[in-house]
């Protein structure tokens, strides 16, 4: 089957999923103890969820200040309409510090997420998206809820 195909979930499937989020290193005989199944059902359901685009990879979350990037902000971008979308789409990708970038709908057209060195960093970075259109800088002072493991939805009870 495709990757991103829907594919209905159950139980043992959201505890797969709920675990890796937390422990991404979990081995694959930590998960089949933990979901109380053999380790072979526990890689084949990895394996399913992996092959339908369920799950997409697996990463290190590093912290940004111990690597020398204490300020995160997001800007705003309010795009100038003579510059096509893959020219604002290649000039945010070729960004390091851009952590992020969202195509939104509203007044603006892209909400970006930035790690920078410190506020002159920033203002660089800024600077520069200027010549793209209207930007507009807001500083992060704390992220109450930084990140967060996504729950999935409760499949559809299924119709007789």
């Amino acid at each position: 089957m495709a990757a991103n195909q829907h594919l209905a979930l159950d139980s043992t499937d959201c505890e797969i999923l709920r675990l890796l989020q937390q422990d991404g290193r979990m081995t694959t005989a930590e998960l089949a103890r933990a979901i109380h199944m053999s380790a072979t059902s526990a890689a084949d359901r990895l394996r399913r969820l992996t092959d339908h685009g369920v799950i997409r990879g697996y990463r290190a979350v590093v912290d940004q200040t111990a690597l020398g990037y204490p300020l995160t902000a997001y800007i705003r971008l309010r795009c100038y309409t003579s510059t096509t979308l893959t020219d604002y789409e290649d000039f945010l990708a070729a960004q390091p510090q851009i952590l992020e970038a969202h195509h939104i709908t509203g007044d603006d057209c892209y909400l970006i997420r930035i790690a920078a060195r410190s506020v002159a960093d920033l203002e660089e970075l800024s600077t520069a998206l200027s010549t793209y259109g209207r930007v507009t800088t807001n500083i992060v002072f704390s992220s109450p809820v930084p990140d967060r493991s996504l729950t999935p939805v409760a499949a559809e009870p299924v119709s007789p």
